[in-house]
């Protein structure tokens, strides 16, 4: 990576953790974008990572990112090289993928940009730290044991850090951001499909509030 390259990631580590929570959105609906991006904003939290579950996340990246230059715009559920070419050239600022995948991994170094591949064991963090990634989603975090789980990671990878992912909600977002190795966690209950299908984008923003409030709190505890 160039000069350039590497500052750019640097920043984007450094954003997913002043930010702590990172809301997964799985849109059903293009138009549904700008929106529920507003009422994220509103509740403080300009970002998104916008997954490619539904036909509408690679074009709802692009249109967000083209209308919010300086919102965090990335994508999740990027399984391949060809997915990450996409992504970045619609603008994503970070790619998310649910596994370790070093040519992606790769791709997205060359490109500057900052990628978390989707790591539960300590083999596959392994080989995500060795093809050079910077920053890991641990998923699905809840299934694969959680907490504890990544308590004992913490021993052979000390100087890791994880963006949980998979089962967080309100309830266990605090005891996840008050582990040290853990920049940032991954949650979608702020932004459920079932909000999303009524439209209730009021819920949305207040729901963010909540939880932007509860990183807050547990940050300055810790």
């Amino acid at each position: 990576m160039t000069t350039d390259q590497v500052s750019s990631v640097t920043e984007s580590i450094a954003r997913v953790r002043d930010l702590g929570i990172l809301p997964v959105v799985e849109l059903p609906d293009v138009k549904q974008a700008e929106p529920l991006f507003e009422a994220l904003c509103a509740g403080g939290l300009p970002a998104a990572e916008i997954t490619l579950r539904t036909p509408a996340g690679l074009e709802a990246i692009g249109l967000l990112a083209d209308a919010y230059p300086t919102g965090f715009i990335g994508a999740g559920t990027v399984r391949s090289v060809e997915d990450a070419a996409r992504v970045i050239d619609a603008g994503a600022r970070f790619v998310v993928s649910p596994a370790t995948d070093t040519e992606l991994i790769t791709f997205c170094r060359e490109k500057g940009v900052l990628v978390m591949p989707g790591v539960c064991t300590p083999t596959e963090v392994h080989t995500a730290l060795r093809a050079g990634a910077e920053l890991l989603k641990f998923f699905p975090a809840e299934p694969s044991g959680g907490v504890p789980f990544l308590k004992a990671l913490a021993g052979p990878f000390r100087e890791v850090r994880f963006v949980p992912t998979g089962g967080i909600n309100a309830d266990n977002l605090g005891s996840y951001l008050r582990l040290p190795q853990v920049a940032a966690c991954g949650g979608s209950w702020m932004v459920a499909l079932s909000l999303l299908a009524a439209a209730a984008f009021d819920k949305v923003r207040e729901l963010t509030a909540q939880a932007v409030a509860l990183v807050s709190e547990v940050r300055c505890r810790g």
